[in-house]
């Protein structure tokens, strides 16, 4: 897998834990196309601390180009913001 690190648009839903569940995500192309990819299955969810920042990662699978891959998605708890940081 490669690290990207790239800012994404995402679709997700929280349950009573406090975890958001993630449901689809958009990511903007070098052409600044629009692509949206469906989370078909979330494999695992970990609470990891990078310089002291709290970020949530998953390790997720859906279809990209037709094809099955697996991908994670990482959510910055302090700015609620959600990366693309590997594929």
């Amino acid at each position: 897998m490669k690290i990207l690190m790239k800012p994404i648009e995402m679709i997700a839903w929280f349950n009573k834990d406090a975890y958001p569940v993630t449901l689809r995500y958009r990511i903007t192309a070098e052409d600044m196309s629009y692509t949206v990819i469906k989370v078909d299955k979330i494999l695992f969810r970990e609470e990891e601390k990078l310089a002291g920042n709290r970020m949530i990662l998953y390790r997720c699978e859906g279809i990209i180009n037709n094809m099955e891959k697996i991908f994670e998605l990482k959510y910055e708890l302090s700015t609620c913001k959600w990366y693309l940081f590997k594929m």
